[in-house]
């Protein structure tokens, strides 16, 4: 989310890890054509791309509908995609969740087993938002 990259310290991190930032296009529609075609440009150098269909956290752990992004960015580059899934975040720090201490980031657990699930490569050429999210769901689970 390109509001994050104001932030001094993770503006520095996000530009040594490369990363791309994007707006929703409400917001900054020219920002949003700039991210997709530095996505468009990497994935043709080969180079692979992370990306979160939801276009934002929940509230709640669930998984949101996927966004239409995804297909917009296979469009011009269709390459194979990998569904991936974290599994275990909900009950880690970094989630949302609310406790008796409200939001404070304080540890629930001082070791939350966290885990990154990966499916088989997607056909990037006909890959919809729909079948790729019903593949993360799969891989997901009912874990949170």
């Amino acid at each position: 989310y390109h509001k994050i990259f104001r932030i001094p310290v993770l503006n520095f991190i996000f530009r040594t890890a490369r990363t791309i930032p994007i707006a929703p296009a409400k917001e900054d529609p020219q920002l949003l054509e700039k991210a997709y075609a530095e996505i468009e440009q990497a994935l043709r150098n080969g180079e692979l791309i992370g990306i979160f269909p939801e276009g934002g956290l929940t509230p709640n752990g669930d998984i949101q509908a996927f966004k239409s992004g995804i297909e917009k960015m296979l469009v011009k580059t269709p390459v194979p995609v990998i569904p991936m899934a974290v599994r275990g975040l909900w009950r880690s720090m970094w989630s949302r969740r609310a406790s008796r201490l409200g939001r404070s980031r304080l540890p629930r657990r001082f070791r939350a087993r966290i885990e990154l699930v990966a499916g088989a490569p997607m056909d990037g050429s006909t890959l919809n938002a729909a079948a790729l999210e019903t593949e993360v769901r799969k891989l997901r689970g009912d874990a949170r």
